[in-house]
């Protein structure tokens, strides 16, 4: 069953950070729940009856700084033209600032349930380094607020930035874990190409932490998280029992999903090894025009063959933690026996402590959560 994704891309301000699409100059989000009414409408036309969507998440941008008429408009359009009698879940990303009880309440009446906090850090220095649009203050009342409406719902946290003590990250778990956050997501701050960190960092205002200092941040939140009682299911995520991200898992387990909106992304199934991927243009304005031309807005659409689709297998799967690569799913889909094509590389992870073998599979250790990428990199 697939994901759907709705991508608003509207943002208070810029984050240091950030290489998601996104506007800054926009208000008005009338011209754009148009459009995404009338790309919505056409997908549901092409997919909508082959099968029922398991999941709806809207992200961002700033999903939260539309109003509670615009969110009824597209998850009624979605509800239109999608099967979504089996939902599962309908996630909604916020912001801390935004984070009102009455407009959480309204968000609750439409169907939401889940949220997703994007609170970063509870400390002004490390707010004002990422330049978040909230403060500590609005972090922790947000929390609570969020708490007090849905019973489901995650906290982002950064960890990794420059000059950050180590107290500040511990003291950051301590308090999400304190307010009762149900599901955690911890990321490494990344430096990304064409972003304002990127810059910094060119011109030698910031100087990215070690590898060491990385590893020693992950491995404690790692060791924290789990001694109290979370799940770490997937490399940077952390849940309570029965508190997991659905829609999420929809990715890493390799299912198909459809995005709406400017810069989002596709990827559809056509058998168990060949699949299409396309993604939509950066641009509002001239997502808005295609479609107000009842045009689709693509950007860029590929078939994706056996061999590309192993690769992503490994590379995502890998990233669940407790079900790993299935070997047997592997070598029936894509015709890839990873124990005799990559057996030296898997002797090598496995004598690196990075990789345990089991029974018709293959599972990241704590240490080789800390270099996902990389394991995966020597097995594809």
């Amino acid at each position: 069953m697939p994901g759907l994704y709705l991508h608003v891309p509207f943002c208070t301000q810029r984050c240091v950070y950030c290489d998601f699409y996104f506007t800054t100059t926009r208000r008005d989000t009338g011209a754009f729940v148009r459009a995404m009414e009338t790309e919505i409408a056409h997908y549901g036309r092409e997919f909508g009856s082959k099968e029922p969507a398991e999941t709806l998440y809207l992200g961002g941008g700033t999903p939260s700084l539309l109003p509670l008429g615009d969110v009824a408009r597209l998850v009624a359009a979605v509800e239109r033209h999608f099967d979504t009698g089996a939902l599962r879940e309908v996630t909604f990303e916020m912001n801390p600032e935004n984070a009102d009880p009455a407009y959480l309440r309204g968000l609750k009446a439409l169907g939401i349930t889940r949220v997703s906090l994007g609170v970063q850090s509870f400390f002004e220095d490390d707010l004002r380094f990422m330049n978040r649009a909230h403060d500590a203050g609005q972090a922790e009342a947000a929390v609570e607020a969020v708490g007090s409406v849905f019973d489901a719902f995650t906290v982002d946290l950064i960890f990794g930035l420059p000059e950050q003590p180590f107290e500040y990250w511990g003291a950051n778990l301590e308090k999400a874990v304190r307010l009762g956050a149900p599901h955690l997501s911890t990321y490494s701050l990344t430096v990304e190409e064409r972003t304002p960190l990127a810059k910094q960092v060119a011109l030698g205002r910031v100087s990215p932490v070690t590898d060491e200092t990385m590893r020693e941040r992950f491995l404690f939140t790692m060791a924290y998280l789990t001694e109290r009682g979370y799940d770490h299911y997937e490399v940077c995520s952390f849940a309570k029992p029965g508190r997991r991200s659905v829609h999420n898992q929809g990715y890493w387990r390799h299912r198909n999903y459809l995005g709406f909106g400017p810069s989002a992304h596709s990827f559809w199934k056509t058998t168990r090894s060949a699949a299409h991927r396309w993604s939509n243009v950066r641009h509002l304005g001239r997502y808005e025009a295609l479609l107000g031309q009842h045009q689709l807005p693509l950007d860029e659409r590929e078939a994706v063959g056996p061999d590309a689709l192993a690769d992503e297998y490994v590379l995502l799967s890998l990233r669940l933690l407790e079900e790993g690569i299935d070997l047997a799913v592997l070598e029936r889909d894509y015709g890839v026996a990873l124990l005799v094509e990559r057996r030296e590389a898997l002797a090598e992870l496995e004598r690196a402590g990075l990789v345990v073998m089991e029974p018709g599979r293959v599972r990241l250790t704590r240490e080789g959560a800390v270099v996902a990428d990389a394991v995966a990199l020597k097995l594809l």
